[in-house]
């Protein structure tokens, strides 16, 4: 079921005040709160250094990569020689060839490392992750566990507790999605499982690994810390993107100007 993000945050007055919530729920670690990224993990998942970008010299420094010591366990991910060739090639095509782009979901992981915040919503039951880039949203399903009955963008998330460590298996792909703006992708036969453990109330330490036979030669993990909004009155707000990308979508299809 789809649930729009503005009717999400209208039915949860009671996680207004997350600073005063206990520490644990049911047991488990409370990661309600509103988390975000402070890295360059969505340019580009590997290391990489501060660059221009050739087809946007007009905006100068407003728009240039930022540097990254890069997130990957072991620095380099383990691309099979086509899908390596694929990668290449997508990441001289970008940004035509990303989704971000044209205002697509950014399936997972890709939705928790955009420099957008998302929101933890905890309760005793199913677990709800809600981002602000595209108004986007799933649900971490804890005890119905089933085969995703089709393919999609974000895939179908089923969670369970390790410990204190929150693990979550995700898949059900279409394959749409990019993992980051450096072109790297992933087939349908993608597995993400991932890790959320709390270090302490501020901080969550996120870890993915990804699983695709079709385009790795091994599994291969991201890892980075996730930081939680502790401003007063902390809120998420949506951003809806579609309006932006209309012009770039439909202007080829306007009507010639009358004269």
């Amino acid at each position: 079921m789809k649930i729009r993000l503005g009717l999400l945050i209208a039915m949860l007055p009671a996680f207004s005040a997350l600073a005063s919530e206990p520490a644990h729920l049911g047991g488990h670690p409370n990661l309600n709160g509103i988390w975000q990224v402070m890295s360059s993990a969505n340019w580009n998942l590997e290391a990489h250094p501060a660059a221009r970008i050739q087809s946007q010299w007009a905006l100068g420094a407003l728009f240039a990569i930022p540097a990254g010591k890069g997130v990957v366990v072991g620095g380099h991910i383990p691309y099979l020689p086509e899908a390596l060739k694929k990668r290449e090639q997508l990441r001289a095509e970008w940004p035509k060839s990303d989704p971000e782009t044209l205002c697509y979901l950014p399936g997972i992981p890709r939705a928790t490392y955009m420099p957008y915040p998302f929101q933890i919503i905890q309760g005793d039951r199913d677990i709800l992750m809600v981002y602000s880039y595209a108004t986007s949203n799933r649900t971490i399903h804890m005890s119905k566990h089933e085969d995703p009955p089709v393919d999609t963008w974000m895939g179908r998330s089923e969670g369970h507790w390790q410990g204190n460590t929150l693990v979550v298996v995700t898949v059900g792909f279409n394959a749409r999605a990019h993992l980051d703006r450096a072109g790297n992708f992933f087939s349908s036969a993608l597995k993400v499982t991932e890790r959320f453990t709390l270090q302490n109330p501020n901080v969550l330490q996120y870890e993915a690994t990804l699983e695709d036979p079709q385009t790795y030669s091994a599994p291969w993990t991201i890892r980075m810390p996730l930081y939680k909004h502790v401003e007063e009155n902390a809120e998420l707000f949506e951003f809806k993107c579609v309006p932006f990308v209309e012009e770039l979508l439909y202007k080829d299809l306007e009507l010639p100007a009358q004269h």
